[in-house]
């Protein structure tokens, strides 16, 4: 069922209209604002504040962290090896809406980001120059240096989006239930993912996300302002910062208000063909066949050492660099997995679970792997030469890390500034997807919500960004991580359970639903000729095809149903919107039998982050009446049903949820 919505018509010069999930939309709003305003008002408060919190969660929660992730690589690795890894994210007989290739490319896109531009240099040349243990600057902690990088940017990270992205394709393309985060708990709580319990776990999602976004957008404004200050001599500084932030967050605004949907796509297109330049330029610029030996070698050391790593917790010699590195990283990807995880379900629709798994692990972590020793390894090689002092000069200024390494390259000014530029339209599609992601999911899924929406959420994260800058810079980047990530990773753990038991409702066979059978009704059971179903599937309908079915054939029928029921003592109800019937049946403590059909699009394929349907021309796509009950089963096509069909079909759906719920 669709999540309830408050919307309201906006004729010309009144208010906009609202396309929300109030208690979602409002609570989260609020919570937002007033951290915001708490910290603009009261910003050494607040500092001191990101402080305590970040040294109490290292300390007490710590442990959780360490356990949880390493639980979620462990699931989805057994989930890829199981019988469990046949069943696909659709009905048994979709296809993938891409080919290989360009599901490959688009998961390549999912890795690429800011904080492989921030960290790329940073963090390797920190853990040569300040490892976990033992002397820094020497040939042995070069040497553990990439192995350790690898280890927060690796297979541990991707398992993480894995868990969300497999939760929400699995939900909503096999089980037909809205695409939003509290859907994956059906299984645990059922019906109530509809009530509060629900709404907090989108809440914990949308202040998860959003301060995931903004830790982004505080380190790539950070590289920003490094770029410039390297390349024209702009100060940097908190003030530069915010400006910068405010700049950039306005472009990503303006595109949204313009509805350049298309533009936000060319920009992430434009971003990796950026970014595989200046990989390539690095690579045979620096030493080509050392940095190719140090990668396979990286990946040995990585590999060698993954299990030992995993459940390191410094308990007998307690190290702060346990709480400034891996803590904050597992905090950032639990935070930043609704909207990487909402983008890669999204383009995984027709695969196997196996197939989502095992591609999501290896691509952007293989293509992640090489990116951090082209770099990582050029700028240590650099530093063990004694050709420039990089270690120094980024232990006093981390975001410079990069464009000193550059310095040391030809063409040196062009790279710098193809690599200022691609943290400006990483932070520009960042912000803009990131909105969109939280809007999905405080909108409750549907397809066309008003622009301002997406505006007002872009706007905080750039504002929330720039809230963390000034009242503690990096350690309030990590501190909003890790702490923001705290209860969502507790409904991760929940996920995985709902999920694994949502699975074993699976035979070996096709059987896909949570309760009772849910498969399209057969032919006799509906009393539809076989003409009919021929002409049903062959034909493509448009939306307005679909929209006059429902209000000249499904509503009548459903009209009629509800009637006899009043008759019979029953308190059905019937609700009516542009594209969706709800009929309802109220049963008490027993639940409510809920029978919804709406019109569907299908889209053709296409590439962009996080594409909405309304990135697709209405031209590509066609329309089906799909009916879903509450009991969780896969929609099925009712196009083309009479009158009397479909009321065949909803009494069967409806004498099965009786017979399931011990009615009389």
């Amino acid at each position: 069922m669709s999540e309830p919505v408050l919307k309201e018509a906006a004729p010309a010069g009144r208010a906009p209209r609202m396309n929300v999930n109030p208690p979602v939309f409002f609570v989260s709003a609020a919570l937002i604002l007033a951290f915001a305003l708490f910290g603009s008002v009261f910003p050494g408060r607040a500092e001191r504040l990101f402080a305590a919190v970040q040294a109490l969660i290292v300390l007490d929660f710590g442990w959780f962290y360490i356990l949880s992730v390493a639980g979620f690589l462990v699931f989805v690795l057994f989930l890829m090896i199981s019988r469990y890894g046949d069943v696909k994210l659709g009905p048994d007989e979709s296809e993938p809406e891409y080919s290989y290739l360009s599901w490959f490319a688009m998961l390549f896109s999912a890795g690429m980001g800011i904080g492989l531009l921030f960290f790329g240099v940073a963090e390797p040349i920190q853990h040569y120059s300040l490892p976990p243990v033992g002397e820094g600057r020497t040939i042995a902690a070069a040497r553990e240096a990439l192995p350790l990088t690898f280890f927060h940017w690796g297979l541990h990270a991707w398992a993480i989006y894995i868990v969300i992205g497999l939760a929400l394709a699995y939900f909503a393309f096999r089980r037909g239930l809205p695409l939003t985060i509290r859907s994956a708990l059906f299984p645990l709580i059922g019906n109530r993912i509809h009530g509060p319990i629900g709404h907090a776990i989108d809440i914990f999602a949308v202040l998860g996300t959003m301060f995931g976004v903004a830790t982004s957008l505080g380190f790539g404004v950070l590289q920003v302002n490094a770029g410039f200050n390297y390349l024209f001599g702009l100060p940097t500084g908190p003030l530069v910062q915010v400006v910068l932030i405010a700049v950039i967050t306005g472009l990503a605004t303006l595109s949204a208000a313009a509805g350049l949907d298309a533009g936000i796509k060319r920009l992430s297109e434009l971003n990796i063909i950026l970014a595989i330049a200046l990989l390539l330029f690095v690579l045979l610029a620096g030493s080509t066949v050392f940095l190719l030996q140090a990668y396979v070698q990286n990946i040995g050391a990585y590999l060698g050492s993954v299990v030992q790593r995993t459940f390191r917790m410094y308990a007998y010699e307690p190290n702060p660099w346990l709480g400034n590195w891996t803590l904050f990283y597992w905090g950032w990807w639990i935070s930043w997995s609704p909207f990487v995880g909402m983008f890669i379900a999204r383009i995984s629709r027709g695969r196997t679970i196996r197939e989502f798994v095992a591609g999501v692990l290896l691509v952007p972590v293989l293509f992640t792997f090489l990116w951090m020793t082209v770099f990582g390894n050029t700028a240590i090689a650099l530093d063990l030469a004694g050709v420039a002092p990089i270690a120094q000069t980024v232990a006093t200024d981390l975001p410079v890390a990069l464009f000193v390494t550059l310095e040391q390259l030809p063409l040196s000014m062009i790279a710098s500034g193809i690599a200022t530029l691609l943290v400006i339209t990483f932070f520009v599609t960042s912000a803009d997807s990131g909105a969109l992601v939280i809007d999905m999911i405080t909108n409750g899924a549907v397809e066309d919500p008003p622009v301002w929406q997406r505006i007002f959420w872009a706007v905080c994260a750039g504002l929330v960004a720039a809230v963390l800058l000034l009242t503690g810079g990096l350690q309030a980047l990590q501190t909003a991580a890790i702490a923001s990530a705290l209860p969502f990773a507790i409904v991760m753990v929940f996920i995985c359970y709902a999920l694994l038991r949502a699975l074993q409702t699976e035979s070996r066979g096709t059987s896909i639903d949570l309760s009772i059978a849910a498969e399209a009704p057969p032919p006799a059971r509906t009393g539809m000729t076989w003409q009919q179903r021929l002409d049903s599937i062959t034909h493509h309908h448009e939306k307005s095809d679909i929209a006059a079915y429902l209000a000249d054939t499904a509503y009548p029928a459903l009209s009629a149903m509800t009637e006899q029921m009043l008759e019979n003592g029953l308190s059905p109800t019937l609700e009516q919107n542009s594209d969706q019937l709800v009929f309802n049946v109220p049963h008490g403590e027993h639940g409510s039998f809920r029978y919804t059909i709406r019109a569907r699009g299908f889209r053709s394929p296409n590439f962009a982050y996080a594409e909405t349907r309304r990135m697709h021309g209405a031209e590509r796509q066609h329309y089906r009446a799909m009916a879903q009950t509450s009991e969780g089963d896969q929609p099925h096509d009712v196009t083309g049903f009479t009158r009397d069909q479909l009321i065949n079909d909803l009494l069967n759906r409806y004498a099965r949820f009786r017979h399931a719920r011990r009615l009389a």
